[in-house]
């Protein structure tokens, strides 16, 4: 019996209302990191014990303490040191980023290649996130890269599922389709479970939302939306189609919808830096 795409959208919207979707849970470390951040009178060597369980986190919090992105005078060997100079909402916001990718594993030939795309282009957005948001005032960069990654998490239990749907997961446009229409909603969903700011749940839900125009100064969603569209220049994806300088996003963090982020020179080496620090092992 071939199911059709109006009655896959209408199981799975029911699944997410019922709670039968199957959401990615966030690794314990991170939870005990961010626990651990916002109780009073933790110590660095406190959440350096925390962080410690974990050896390859451990690695690359290092290597991202050492790195161009932080200009530490003076090598660092310790993590200690490390989270003390960083900050602890830096280390925080770090420690959730580092330990994404493990949620992007699969577990089957059929998704693989399907998730380490999904990987890599969330890695892109929060690279270009990260990059922008230098230029506008109130926002953290390291918070700008974790909303990047986490801009389509919602995808993840839709490709879980497809598994279990032969229709959904041979058909690659109607799998996008699908990821389309209920990734947003999802992905608000899988971020309030995981008790993130409301500021990050936002951008899962409206990074997509191109006629919104909240008050007040620019937000994450803001530039996520942007590091999204930028992320598809060169590319034929349906965003390359749109007229850009229509989306308030562009206006509220004051960049020209005309500008490509990633052809900067000055930004290219941050951009490269970032993207290795997501991506490569740690002993890499």
């Amino acid at each position: 019996m071939v199911v059709s795409e109006e009655q896959i959208l209408v199981d799975l919207q029911e699944d997410i209302e019922t709670n039968n979707l199957v959401l990615p849970t966030l690794p314990e470390v991170a939870l005990r990191v961010r626990d651990a951040v916002e109780s009073d009178g933790t110590s660095a060597s406190q959440i350096a014990d925390i962080v410690a369980t974990d050896a390859a986190l451990s690695a690359r919090l290092l290597r991202v303490a050492n790195s161009p992105l932080y200009r530490a005078r003076n090598p660092i060997d310790n993590l200690q040191t490390a989270i003390a100079r960083m900050g602890y909402s830096v280390v925080r916001n770090l420690v959730s980023s580092l330990v994404m990718q493990q949620m992007f594993q699969a577990t089957t030939d059929a998704l693989d290649m399907r998730l380490r795309r999904l990987w890599e282009h969330s890695v892109q957005v929060a690279a270009i996130a990260r990059v922008l948001a230098n230029g506008v005032p109130g926002l953290q960069k390291d918070q700008a890269m974790l909303g990047g990654l986490i801009h389509d998490i919602g995808a993840l239990p839709i490709l879980v599922r497809a598994e279990d749907i032969p229709e959904l997961l041979e058909d690659e446009q109607l799998l996008d389709r699908v990821i389309h229409n209920l990734h947003p909603q999802l992905g608000e969903k899988i971020l309030k479970t995981w008790d993130f700011p409301d500021s990050l749940a936002a951008v899962a839900a409206q990074h997509e939302n191109f006629e919104r125009s909240a008050g007040g100064p620019a937000d994450y969603v803001d530039l996520v939306t942007v590091a999204n569209l930028q992320s598809y220049i060169g590319s034929e994806h349906p965003h390359t189609q749109l007229d850009w300088s229509t989306i308030p996003a562009f206006a509220r963090i004051g960049i020209p919808a005309d500008i490509n982020v990633i052809e900067i020179e000055e930004n290219q080496d941050e951009l490269g830096e970032i993207e290795h620090i997501l991506i490569t092992a740690p002993d890499a």
